[in-house]
């Protein structure tokens, strides 16, 4: 029987607790290099609103556990095709009435929205749960949105609403072509969210 002494312990323990404090330093590093990754500018987005890192990570984590409980799918053949052609009807009308173009883009975006199986909610509630699958692009309608509102108080010029077309265009791009296949972009598993698609790729290519 091995016999320590109380230095030899203390020592012992510390050296437990610089290992687990590096552990846990690693898995924060990955879980927020996770985060960066899937939300792109939301996340620093996040950082400026909240103030701390941490509740925005927080926060990020709780959007992500509310979209997982949705029930999110691909459009359909047909649904793809459809709203395809209205959106090119939209971009045709933009010649001849930027405004109308503008407003019917955005209530088209709606729409797939909503027929991939977001809720209908608030703008910035939709831009929040959008951003869970789709981070690189939502800041894209945050843009189209603002330019928007400018329009409506006559502030934003024939220029700045072929900018939002070209945002929204993004977007309903994203929406419409992703994701491939009858799974869900994102869903729960043993308590822990977990993004299919990232999943799918590390299986296809488990050596890159």
């Amino acid at each position: 029987m091995i016999t320590l002494t109380p230095l030899e312990l203390v020592i012992g323990l510390l050296v437990v607790a610089v290992l687990v404090g590096i552990a846990v330093t690693a898995m924060r590093r990955r879980h927020s290099a996770t985060l960066k990754t899937r939300f792109g500018h939301e996340y620093e987005r996040a950082v400026d609103s909240t103030g701390s890192t941490h509740k925005a990570e927080t926060l990020l984590h709780e959007r992500e556990k509310r979209v997982a409980s949705f029930d999110i799918r691909p459009l359909s053949g047909p649904e793809r095709e459809r709203y395809v052609t209205e959106w090119r009807a939209v971009q045709s009308r933009f010649v001849d009435s930027p405004a109308d173009a503008i407003t019917r883009a955005d209530v088209l975006l709606g729409e797939v929205m909503e027929a991939r199986g977001y809720p209908v909610v608030d703008f910035e509630q939709r831009s929040q749960d959008l951003s869970v699958d789709h981070g690189d692009v939502v800041e894209n309608y945050r843009t189209a949105h603002t330019i928007a509102q400018r329009h409506a108080r006559g502030e934003a010029t024939t220029e700045h609403l072929r900018q939002a077309m070209i945002h929204y265009r993004a977007l309903f791009d994203d929406l419409v072509n992703e994701p491939q296949g009858n799974v869900p972009a994102i869903a729960r598993r043993e308590g822990r969210v977990i993004d299919l698609r990232t999943e799918k790729t590390r299986e296809e290519h488990p050596h890159d």
